[in-house]
């Protein structure tokens, strides 16, 4: 049977009225948009509520406080956590599934930056751990350092030096950035099985400057390979820096000082480092780091409010 439009029409408005639905309802029912994504995601660093001076606070409650200020994921200290059995990975990772909260990378800490090939295979097969731990975590990343001298011993010294130190007697920088470059292709390929990438971090040392982070990405060519871009870790002309870093960057963290520093203090303009991010079409996590002396529960939350605001800019 052909059935015209005219009959199509009126069949339809017939059916409508016997359901008792409005006949605008029927003909053209609006169709509501879905809600605009949010340009960027935003996360917790959980090293935001310990800074090394205090108890640790669980990685359970940095997890709780995502959810309670709606924020998409967390960044796990990985000297923050209570243990590595895998009965302990695996109540985290339930908890931030239970909780809507991604956990988003897993920040270490090693270094790449001795003399002696003992030494620097067991940062290499503490990194190799850490990846699995990422693993079993459901953690698409981890932060790496590319490790520094070591011959100012104080953090806070070297904190107060600007982060700067001299080589160790005998080595220069090229030594350095080698033994790097050597150690980090030897974590690849467990990277590459895990689906785990490495996210190294313009920290202090090698990657202190734009050119010595890039120096070490540019001479790896592999895609497990990627860059962390701190905001903070740029003391003088930051801005300048992060645009240099910014079109590598494939995971960002985000300090904020309220109450002032733990070690320094940065007056960062968010709506500026946003534009950097938006030139180089960024679409990764921003991770807030909030390192300074007011209570993290406060802190934090100023710290949500802002980079929200500045993402609306």
């Amino acid at each position: 049977m052909t059935l015209s439009r005219r009959n199509f029409v009126r069949n339809t408005l017939g059916s409508a009225a016997l359901l008792g639905l409005p006949i605008s309802s029927a003909s053209a029912a609006p169709v509501s948009a879905p809600p605009k994504a949010a340009e960027f995601k935003l996360a917790l660093s959980s090293y935001s509520y310990w800074h090394f001076k205090t108890p640790k606070v669980p990685i359970e409650k940095v997890i709780d406080e995502a959810c309670r200020l709606q924020v998409e994921g967390v960044d796990i200290l990985h000297r923050q956590m209570e243990g590595e059995d895998n009965a302990y990975l695996q109540k985290l990772k339930r908890h931030a599934f239970l909780n809507g909260v991604d956990l988003i990378s897993l920040s270490i800490h090693q270094d790449f930056v001795d003399p002696d090939p003992a030494t620097r295979q067991k940062d290499i097969d503490h990194t190799l751990k850490c990846i699995e731990l990422a693993y079993k975590m459901g953690i698409p990343a981890i932060r790496l350092n590319s490790g520094r001298w070591g011959t100012i011993k104080s953090f806070d010294a070297l904190m107060a030096n600007r982060g700067v130190e001299s080589p160790i007697p005998g080595y220069t920088e090229d030594d350095a950035f080698k033994w790097c470059i050597d150690s980090i292709e030897k974590c690849l390929a467990r990277a590459a099985e895990c689906g785990v990438m490495l996210a190294l971090e313009n920290h202090w040392g090698l990657t202190s400057s734009p050119e010595g982070l890039l120096r070490i990405r540019k001479a790896i060519d592999s895609p497990w390979l990627g860059v962390l871009m701190d905001t903070g870790n740029f003391l003088e002309d930051p801005y300048d820096k992060l645009e240099k870093v910014a079109p590598y960057a494939n995971f960002v963290q985000a300090k904020t000082y309220y109450g002032g520093g733990e070690w320094y203090t940065l007056d960062l303009d968010y709506k500026r480092i946003i534009d950097i991010l938006r030139k180089v079409n960024y679409k990764g996590y921003i991770a807030i780091e909030f390192e300074g002396k007011e209570a993290a529960e406060t802190g934090v939350k100023k710290s949500v409010d802002m980079l929200r605001a500045a993402m609306q800019g």
